[in-house]
């Protein structure tokens, strides 16, 4: 029995086709995928197709959108061996990173792809994208799946979702993962990084955790930071969470004004994550005086989180646990997917 994908399309760039008379492009009939790729067939996998009603470009991505596709998922489980979930590149990592946070005691792939022209013109990525992330999503050993992670499969790389950032809106190496490596590279074979890839889970019941709190914010520091524009921010009405954009190993301005602003808005109650601007590396409380201080203020140290996966793993916690802070900013410095990497000085 072959195994069985199933792709379900939400929108973005690699879902269009082009007219060859006109030039116009237009949404891919992705029923009609095997006639129009007919590669696909020697992969000797069973394909479904499943289409949003309504098709948005990433950009207009939102947690109503990613529960969506949570439930799709969660509808088809059983009858599906893996999901190959066709997104826009530009959240593509953010809703990698919240599908990694929304699935618990997942065994099976869920992979995202896309691509930086449209399947339908004669240059496009889209295809070899696609190829590879229905391959890989299909893959088994001793009948069960090498890559139970949600993951982002793009350029002939495999990334841990939550690992990702987009780093280039031109070239079609468009993802980086600096902190982790990739799971898998596709040449004449796909090569898979066995060390790096999640171990199955020990519990067999996929969990789906439905419930996220979009109350939260980004603030990067940048020079000439100014107390009103952090102080507005801090006062925003509701907000529940803040992940805060430091220099380096989690630096900021040394200003009193800065630490006051911080301390007060923990204190009633507010969690404030530390992650780097850096693309690689992470947060080290306390290395320096001017992260020192942001720990007195009770910032909570993101590690070595990127701010997509900062920012989704946020909103589920404090949707999962919405009364207990404690035990929201105790998780937010647990690995639960492999989205952060405890380092020794911490």
């Amino acid at each position: 029995m072959n195994p069985k994908v199933l792709l379900i399309y939400t929108g973005g760039t690699i879902g269009m086709a082009q007219n060859p008379k006109t030039g116009s492009l237009y949404p891919f009939d992705f029923n009609q995928l095997l006639d129009t790729l007919p590669s696909l067939r020697k992969l000797n996998v069973d394909i479904g197709a499943y289409s949003f009603d309504e098709i948005i470009d990433s950009s207009d991505m939102n947690p109503h959108y990613w529960l969506n596709i949570a439930q799709v998922i969660e509808s088809h489980y059983q009858d599906y061996d893996g999901f190959v979930v066709l997104h826009g590149t530009d959240t593509m990592s953010y809703t990698a990173s919240a599908l990694s946070f929304m699935f618990g005691n997942l065994s099976k792939p869920i992979l995202l792809t896309g691509s930086q022209l449209p399947i339908g013109v004669l240059r496009s990525d889209g295809k070899d994208n696609l190829i590879n992330s229905i391959e890989i999503a299909a893959h088994k050993e001793n009948g069960r799946s090498l890559v139970p992670e949600v993951c982002i499969c793009f350029e002939n790389s495999l990334y841990r979702g939550n690992r990702t950032t987009k780093l280039n809106a031109e070239n079609f190496n468009a993802f980086y993962s600096g902190n982790h490596p990739p799971l898998a590279e596709v040449g004449i074979h796909v090569k898979y990084n066995r060390h790096a890839i999640l171990p199955l889970p020990t519990e067999q019941q996929l969990k789906v955790y439905s419930q996220l709190d979009d109350r939260v914010g980004i603030l990067k520091i940048h020079p000439g930071l100014s107390q009103p524009l952090v102080e507005n921010i801090l006062q925003t009405k509701h907000l529940q969470g803040l992940v805060l954009e430091t220099y380096g190993s989690g630096n900021a301005p040394s200003a009193q004004w800065l630490k006051e602003a911080l301390s007060y808005a923990t204190r009633q109650g507010m969690i404030i994550l530390n992650v780097t601007q850096c693309k690689a590396g992470g947060v080290e409380m306390g290395k320096y005086a001017a992260s020192l201080e942001l720990l007195e203020a009770g910032v909570t140290s993101g590690l070595d989180m990127t701010t997509e996966s900062a920012i989704c793993k946020m909103m589920v916690l404090l949707g999962t646990y919405p009364s207990d802070k404690e035990q929201v900013k105790t998780l937010l410095q647990t690995p639960l997917c492999g989205e952060m990497t405890i380092m020794n000085n911490e």
